[in-house]
């Protein structure tokens, strides 16, 4: 039950933030109760939300693994009324779920206007400048202006040929 309560603590945390003490918080609390099949007619989310409250400090926002534990007898009460063994039963359909799962993943559209609208050789003006002639970026030169030390103006398409054809009239 450890594990489960430490890996719905660590659901979207950072790999830095994990590393201190696990404490869950209500929105993670309520997480749980939704992605582990909880939640029937017997016990809503609000009863959820109620139930995190009593069990929490009243500064606090967040509940220890002790106060997990009173808050499964609280949920265990609520979802099995009147049943001697509510608890055990509890633990067995929590175990029975996976961890926390991810819901409402955002997935890229292929469509005609998305191709359109992201293909790099369409761009026009100051966003083409971005591009190089294949359509990949050309990263912070792309984005900056680079000062150019070569002694050429700015715009002078044959650059770097002065050499060659002075060597060429020689």
């Amino acid at each position: 039950m450890e594990e489960l309560f430490k890996s719905f603590c660590a659901f979207g945390a950072d790999k830095a933030g994990s590393a201190g003490a696990a404490m869950l918080d209500g929105a993670k609390f309520a997480k749980m109760t939704k992605d582990l099949k909880l939640i029937d007619k017997n016990l809503t989310s609000t009863d959820v939300d109620i139930i995190f409250t009593k069990v929490k400090p009243k500064t606090e926002r967040k509940i220890t693994f002790a106060q997990f534990q009173e808050a499964l007898k609280l949920l265990a009460e609520k979802k099995f009324p009147g049943c001697s063994d509510a608890l055990e039963k509890l633990h067995a359909k929590m175990l029975e779920g996976k961890g926390p799962l991810v819901h409402g993943i955002t997935k890229a559209l292929k469509t005609a206007a998305m191709d359109r609208l992201t293909d790099a050789a369409k761009y026009t003006g100051a966003h083409k400048e971005r591009f190089d002639d294949e359509g990949k970026g050309k990263g912070i030169a792309g984005r900056k202006d680079v000062v150019d030390d070569s002694g050429y103006v700015t715009g002078y398409k044959e650059k770097g040929t002065f050499d060659k054809k002075a060597e060429e009239q020689e």
